[in-house]
C-alpha cells in the first residue's frame, strides 16, 4: 500500500517536472531567439554563408591586354556594324553612348564606318575612322583619328569603354552635336570702298571684322549657304562650333565696306612693328571708318576692347570743364602735385606742378590735378552725360556694321568719380571710341563711325543729343593743337603738318609693370586713335602708329 502511494505521488508530480522543464525549454528558445535576431547563433551565420555565397563577385584588378582588347573589340565592331545599343551596351553610360551614336547616323548622315584599332597603350586605344559623309546628291570621304579607354564597370567589374563624346570624335565635348546641313550663314565676300576684295592673306587683322560682316550680312547680301560637317557646341558652351568637313562651298553675298586700301595696309605694317597695338582711322566729317588693324589676330581689340582710356580723356572731361566755366584755355588754372578727393591723394607723373599757368598748360603737359581738383564742383554724373550726350559714347546704340563696344562711363561718387575725370576709374574705351572723340572735336559734331553704309541695309545711325558752343569747341581745339605743337603730342606729331590737334595718355593697370599707351588725334579730315597694352607712355608708344597714318591725307 505504501509502495503504490509512494509510485502515484512519482507519477503526480511527473508532469510537473515536465511543464516545469517545458517553461524552461521555451525560456531557453526565446533566448535563442533573441540573439538571432541580432546576428548571432550558428544557423545565422550559415544563412549569412550562403548569401554570401550567391552574391556574384565583383572583378578588380588591373586589366589584362585580353581583356582591353576584347572590350574595345566589342565595342567598335557593333558601331561598324550600325548596332548602336549594343555598341552602347558595351560602354559605362550607355544612355549617352546611345544618343550620340544614334546622331552619328542620323543627324551627322555618316555611313559606311570603318573603323581599325591601333596598338593598345596600356587600357587605352588609339583607333582611326573612315566613312562618307553625304547630303542630298553630295557625298564626301570622312577620316580622322580618335581613341578610347576600357574601365572595368563599376557593377560587376567587367570591362567596358569608358564614355565621353570625344570617343566619337576628337573635337565632341560634353553637350555637343554632330551635324551635317547648311553652314550657319552665307559667306560674304567683302570689298574696301575702291571694290578691291578685302581678305586675310592682303590685311592680316581683318579675320574678325571679317567673320563679323558675315554674321550681319550673311543672308541680307545674297549669298547661299554651303553644306558643312560641323560640331555644334552646347547651349552655353564658350566654344564657337567647329566645321570638320566642307561638303559644297557657299555662293558669297558681296558686301562694300568703307575701309581705304591704302590706309588699311599701312596701318596693319604699324601694328606689326608693336605687339599689343590697334588703331583705327576715320573720317572726321562723316564717321567712315578708314581703316582698322590690331597686332594680335585674335581678338579685335580696336572695335570691342574695353581699356581704360587714361589721359587721353581729358578731351571730354575738358569740353565739361569749359561748359562750366570751371576752365578756360588761357586763364590761370591749378596744377598742385597733389590733390585729395574721396579720401584718395592724386598726383601728377613725377610729382610736378606747374605754378602759375593755364589750363592750355595743363592740358598740354597732361596735368592730373589740373582736372581731379575741379571734381568738387562737378556732380556725379556730370563727366556720364557729357560723354554720352555730346560724343556719343556709352549709350550701347551704334550701328556700325560689326560688333563693337561702345564705351563706357558709368556714374561714379568720389574718388572714383574724380578718378573718371582722367580716364581711370570705371571709364572703359577703345581706339574706335576715342578716334571718335578726336572726329567729333575736328567736326563740331558727334558722327556715329561705321563700317557699312546705312544705305545698304537702311538702319539708323546713332545722333547726339546736343552740341558744343562755338566757343567751347574752339578752345577745346585750341587745347589739342597746343598739345600737338608743344605739348607730350609734339615728339610724335613731328612733321605731321596742317591743321591738327592730338592728346597722349597712359593708362595704369594692376598687376602690369607698363601703362597702356594711348594716343588720339585729327589732321584734316582725318581722324585716328591707337593703344599699345602694356608698353608706356602713349606718345612714345600709340603716337607714332598714329602720326605715321595721318600723314598720309587730310
Amino acid at each position: 500500500m505504501g509502495k503504490r502511494r509512494r509510485v502515484a505521488e512519482r507519477r503526480r508530480t511527473r508532469p510537473a517536472v515536465l511543464a516545469g522543464g517545458a517553461i524552461a525549454v521555451v525560456a531557453v528558445g526565446a533566448g535563442v531567439g533573441g540573439y538571432a535576431l541580432f546576428g548571432g547563433g550558428a544557423a545565422a551565420e550559415d544563412r549569412t554563408q550562403a548569401a554570401a555565397e550567391q552574391k556574384p563577385k565583383v572583378k578588380t584588378g588591373p586589366l589584362s591586354a585580353k581583356e582591353v582588347a576584347t572590350a574595345s573589340r566589342t565595342f567598335l565592331t557593333a558601331w561598324q556594324k550600325g548596332k548602336v545599343t549594343e555598341a552602347a551596351e558595351a560602354t559605362d553610360d550607355a544612355e549617352a553612348a546611345r544618343k550620340l551614336l544614334t546622331g552619328y547616323t542620323k543627324d551627322a548622315r555618316i555611313k559606311d564606318v570603318t573603323l581599325t584599332p591601333g596598338t593598345p597603350k596600356g587600357a587605352g586605344v588609339p583607333f582611326s575612322v573612315k566613312g562618307t559623309v553625304t547630303h542630298g546628291k553630295i557625298s564626301k570621304p570622312l577620316a580622322y583619328d580618335s581613341a578610347l579607354t576600357v574601365v572595368r564597370r563599376e557593377s560587376d567589374g567587367e570591362p567596358v569603354v569608358a564614355w565621353k563624346p570625344s570617343v566619337v570624335h576628337p573635337d565632341l565635348k560634353d553637350g555637343d552635336t554632330l551635324v551635317t546641313g547648311e553652314a550657319g550663314t552665307p559667306p560674304v565676300k567683302a570689298l574696301d570702298r575702291d571694290g578691291g576684295e578685302l581678305t586675310t592673306d592682303k590685311y592680316a587683322s581683318l579675320g574678325s571684322i571679317l567673320d563679323s560682316l558675315r554674321e550681319k550680312y550673311g543672308k541680307k547680301a545674297g549669298g547661299k549657304a554651303g553644306i558643312e560637317l560641323r560640331v555644334d557646341r552646347a547651349k552655353g558652351s564658350k566654344s564657337a562650333d567647329k566645321t570638320l568637313l566642307e561638303l559644297s562651298k557657299g555662293t558669297p553675298g558681296t558686301v562694300k565696306t568703307t575701309l581705304d586700301p591704302e590706309l588699311q595696309a599701312a596701318a596693319e605694317a604699324q601694328v606689326a612693328r608693336k605687339p599689343r597695338s590697334s588703331v583705327v582711322v576715320l573720317r572726321a566729317s562723316t564717321g567712315e571708318i578708314l581703316a582698322a588693324a590690331n597686332a594680335s589676330k585674335g581678338f579685335n581689340t580696336a572695335f570691342q576692347g574695353s581699356l581704360a582710356p587714361g589721359s587721353t580723356m581729358k578731351v571730354v572731361t575738358s569740353s565739361l570743364l569749359i561748359e562750366k566755366g570751371l576752365a578756360s584755355a588761357n586763364k590761370p588754372h591749378p596744377c598742385p602735385k597733389y590733390f585729395t578727393h574721396g579720401g584718395w591723394k592724386f598726383q601728377n607723373d613725377d610729382k610736378f606742378q606747374i605754378k602759375g599757368g593755364t589750363f592750355k598748360a595743363s592740358f598740354a603737359r597732361s596735368c592730373n590735378t589740373a582736372f581731379i581738383s575741379q571734381a568738387p564742383e562737378l556732380d556725379d554724373d556730370s563727366l556720364t552725360k557729357q560723354a554720352q550726350e555730346v560724343f556719343g559714347l556709352g549709350l550701347n546704340n551704334w550701328s556700325v556694321g560689326v560688333s563693337t563696344f561702345d564705351g563706357s562711363v558709368p556714374v561714379q561718387s568720389k574718388a572714383q568719380m574724380a578718378a573718371e575725370l582722367i580716364g581711370q576709374g570705371g571709364v572703359r574705351m577703345n581706339p574706335l571710341n576715342m578716334a571718335s572723340v578726336s572726329a567729333t572735336v575736328k567736326s563740331g559734331v558727334f558722327h556715329q563711325p561705321y563700317l557699312v553704309s546705312p544705305e545698304v541695309d537702311g538702319r539708323q545711325l546713332a545722333k547726339a543729343a546736343r552740341t558744343m558752343s562755338a566757343d567751347t569747341l574752339s578752345q577745346l581745339r585750341e587745347l589739342m593743337s597746343y598739345t600737338a605743337a608743344y605739348g607730350t603730342a609734339a615728339e610724335a606729331m613731328a612733321g605731321v603738318g596742317g591743321d591738327v590737334g592730338a592728346k597722349t595718355g597712359s593708362a595704369e593697370v594692376d598687376n602690369q609693370k607698363k601703362p597702356n599707351g594711348w594716343f588720339t588725334a585729327y589732321r584734316g579730315d582725318l581722324a585716328a586713335a591707337g593703344v599699345v597694352q602694356a608698353a608706356g607712355h602713349g606718345g612714345e608708344t600709340a603716337g607714332p602708329i598714329v602720326a605715321a597714318l595721318l600723314k598720309l591725307g587730310g
